[in-house]
């Protein structure tokens, strides 16, 4: 033995061993206790911090190859008209394709946000015609076309031009910024006198 190894049997004389048990025992009515309040405080955690409103239950069902359109009131039919044509320039797209509708919502949401803080005016998202499920068609379709129409910021949308994804898609028409309005007047306003 060595002299450190005798030092440490020295200095650990008197020193007993802790008891210790191999489980802790737990009342039943503590772990369900324990997990409900973990569970509602995931709850209410998630509701807090999510900002999006866009309902994932139940919404009235569209057929694959519906052709869908909406406009807010004020919106005027030659910008409408233009937008169900495809004439306005796609300044943004959001492909939908294999996500969940609880994906597929947070994307929405997330996107046209992000597309107005960006100042974009006109955008596509393709959630796809849904038609090869065939227990349950244009499911994610049924979906897009109620929170479109739920967002404030989309002012109108229309089923897309076969070149850009026929009833798979949609244009989209978002608000305009307090800019791009200011923009258009100053543009229209050329050459009058106030």
């Amino acid at each position: 033995m060595t002299e450190e190894d005798e030092l440490f049997l020295q200095e650990m004389q008197g020193v007993k061993k802790l008891q210790t048990q191999e489980r802790v025992p737990l009342r039943r009515d503590q772990k369900d206790n324990n997990v409900a309040a973990r569970r509602s405080a995931a709850v209410s955690q998630e509701t807090s911090s999510d900002k999006n409103h866009l309902r994932a239950s139940e919404v009235p069902r569209v057929g694959p190859h519906d052709v869908l359109g909406f406009k807010r009131p004020g919106i005027q039919d030659g910008v409408f008209r233009k937008l169900r044509l495809g004439k306005y320039e796609i300044e943004a797209r959001l492909d939908l394709h294999r996500r969940t509708i609880e994906e597929a919502r947070r994307e929405v949401y997330r996107f046209v946000n992000d597309c107005i803080g960006a100042d974009l005016r006109s955008v596509l998202i393709m959630p796809g015609k849904g038609d090869r499920n065939e227990g349950d068609p244009a499911v994610l379709k049924s979906y897009l076309v109620f929170w479109l129409e739920e967002l404030e910021d989309v002012q109108a949308f229309h089923t897309a031009q076969p070149q850009n994804g026929g009833a798979g898609a949609f244009y989209v028409l978002l608000k305009k910024s307090e800019r791009k309005k200011q923009q258009a007047r100053e543009q229209f306003s050329k050459g009058r006198v106030y």
